[in-house]
């Protein structure tokens, strides 16, 4: 639902609150899921350049669990949150009555790895093959019932093995024919590990994700009703300045990855590298002034990684790698917008999995773009 008629105010606000310097700002926790991580950078991104705090905000990030990422956002805890489009269909069948309000992954970013000698052309070849899986739960399950559902297959067709999340491991060994993954991270060390001549006999993999066989919704942020009705302008300025924070990510992941390590400590900071980089995130600036298009800016990332890599090892840059494959499953026309046939798909596959009750609720009021209208004026 778009609330067309709140548009004009909540847009008029929005600007004055940027253009105007505020002396308080608002304290606003953000629940995010895993652990620091680059993968999420657009917030590293919005604390380093300001903009959450240039429209009132003073944002902490939290890494929760998933489950209780919803329950606190439901319950009015939080005001905001990240969490799977499944999730949001599951806590709503349950009364948790959490609106998502911005599609941050606008591709489902579970996939099938596997090696390149297997021909799987036709899904229905995955017929009989020993497949990995970290276990029956989450997106991975999904992803997996969506890929053999697409193919005219049941679970009781496929050999499931439950491995953790070690694909990388256990696919090297010849454990598994393929592995359910996260196509932004998984397949680069596979081919990492093939690179170094620790995957046995494997010479390249091939990547079937499940975005490419059908439209799911994915991770976003989430609100609760009550937010949703009474504080509409503080929703559009927090969409506003995650949407801002996104597309400098998108636009310049060289910067994005330099702005990420005062949050990931894990995040390899080579004296060489970081230089590197700096250069490279400078370059990237000089050629945005320039106005380029979209498929320039994505050629333009692909630029980057080559000339980096004439530089550095695989290892060394394979969380700017991991950065560059998500920003693959997060660039789009119009950043945050979500239709109601990836929800209605993803409402079937969970319906599939017996996850849902008869009643499937109106998935009109699980979602609404009227802040990514705002946000993108």
């Amino acid at each position: 639902m778009l609330y067309l008629k709140r548009f004009a105010t909540i847009l008029a606000l929005l600007v004055t609150s940027m253009i105007g310097a505020q002396a308080d700002l608002d304290q606003e926790r953000i629940l995010l899921t895993f652990i620091p991580n680059v993968q999420f950078a657009p917030f590293y991104v919005g604390l380093q350049h300001g903009t959450f705090s240039e429209v009132g905000f003073d944002v902490e990030l939290e890494h929760l669990q998933e489950p209780e990422v919803l329950d606190l956002v439901a319950v009015g805890q939080a005001n905001y949150g990240i969490v799977s489009g499944e999730q949001v269909i599951l806590a709503r069948s349950r009364g948790r009555d959490v609106v998502y309000v911005f599609e941050w992954f606008q591709q489902y970013p579970v996939a099938l790895v596997h090696s390149s000698e297997l021909d799987l052309s036709n899904l229905e070849q995955l017929r009989g093959l020993k497949i990995g899986i970290p276990g029956r739960f989450g997106a991975s399950y999904s992803g997996l019932t969506t890929l053999l559902n697409s193919a005219g297959l049941t679970e009781s067709e496929i050999e499931l093995n439950e491995i953790g999340f070690n694909a990388p491991e256990v696919f090297c060994l010849g454990a598994v024919d393929a592995a359910i993954v996260y196509a932004n991270n998984e397949p680069l060390q596979i081919r990492n590990l093939t690179d170094a001549g620790e995957c046995g006999d494997l010479e390249d993999v091939e990547v079937l994700t499940v975005a490419s066989q059908v439209d799911l919704v994915s991770n976003g942020l989430i609100v609760n009703r009550s937010q949703l009705e009474e504080m509409p302008y503080q929703i559009a300025r927090m969409v506003g300045a995650f949407r801002e924070a996104l597309r400098i990510t998108i636009d310049n992941p060289a910067g994005a990855y330099l702005a990420s390590l005062s949050y990931v400590d894990t995040l390899p900071s080579d004296d060489a590298l970081i230089t590197a980089l700096t250069e490279a995130a400078a370059r990237q600036q000089a050629f945005l002034a320039d106005g380029p298009s979209r498929a320039e800016v994505a050629g333009s990332r692909r630029t980057m990684l080559e000339g980096l890599s004439r530089q550095f090892d695989g290892a060394l840059l394979a969380q700017f790698h991991v950065l560059l494959d998500s920003i693959e499953l997060w660039d789009a026309d119009t950043l945050g917008y979500s239709d109601l046939v990836s929800w209605e798909a993803m409402r079937d596959i969970l319906a599939l999995m017996n996850l849902l009750g008869d009643d499937l609720g109106d998935l009109g009021a699980a979602f609404s773009n009227e802040f990514v209208s705002v946000s993108d004026e």
